[in-house]
């Protein structure tokens, strides 16, 4: 069975990509998806591992080619995941988990409505405020763009099957490592294992007589 697709989303700022590499950290049976961008690195960003940065013209061509499961454009930057990764991920058996903006998570929620999706929140503006200032790699302008669209970004958290509140970083890693975890557990995933264990029962009874 192909493994699970999780996808996360969450306002910038709110630290979706800190809590999703937390619960990689502590799960080796997920995989991340690592994204297409046609920004700039940021300060301690590298080149396949936080994302995969290539230029807008590059991105373009992509786009053209059907190579993004889902993409979009955010504060003027092109963002996507790749078609291709995600189905090797999924068809080896491991969960894939895909760490998105708003609207690419609903691109990929209508694309794969068996996918699980989990709304990162911030507790207040105040901390999403100052989360973003303490980055240090957007401008007072950029800052500005992701703090006007965060009141629409949150309202979305309707659309998503959990919500965590990134209150707490310890908390709210273990939250989202037990929501992958259950999903595993679901009886329509774990059916082909118990009708296996339920015939080892069956023929340990297969030749007894009642009584």
């Amino acid at each position: 069975m192909n493994g699970n697709l999780i996808i996360v989303s969450a306002p910038s700022g709110a630290g979706k990509t800190t809590l999703v590499a937390g619960a990689l950290g502590r799960d080796n049976r997920v995989r991340p998806s690592i994204s297409f961008t046609s920004r700039r690195p940021r300060a301690g960003e590298e080149q396949g591992a936080h994302y995969h940065f290539v230029s807008r013209a590059e991105f373009e061509v992509m786009i053209a080619n059907g190579d993004f499961l889902e993409w979009a454009e955010v504060h003027g930057n092109l963002y996507g995941t790749s078609r291709r990764a995600v189905e090797e991920i999924r068809s080896s058996g491991a969960d894939v988990i895909l760490t998105i903006d708003i609207q690419g998570a609903a691109q990929a929620r209508k694309l794969f409505p068996d996918a699980t999706s989990v709304f990162i929140m911030p507790p207040s503006l105040d901390a999403l405020t100052e989360r973003l200032e303490s980055r240090g790699t957007d401008m007072a302008r950029d800052r500005r763009l992701r703090l006007d669209s965060a009141l629409h970004e949150m309202e979305q958290y309707v659309n998503f099957d959990y919500v965590v509140i990134n209150d707490d970083l310890n908390r709210a890693i273990d939250e989202l490592g037990a929501i992958i975890t259950a999903e595993r557990c679901r009886t329509a995933r774990r059916r082909g294992i118990a009708a296996r264990i339920i015939q080892t029962f069956n023929k340990q009874g297969g030749g007894k007589s009642d009584g």
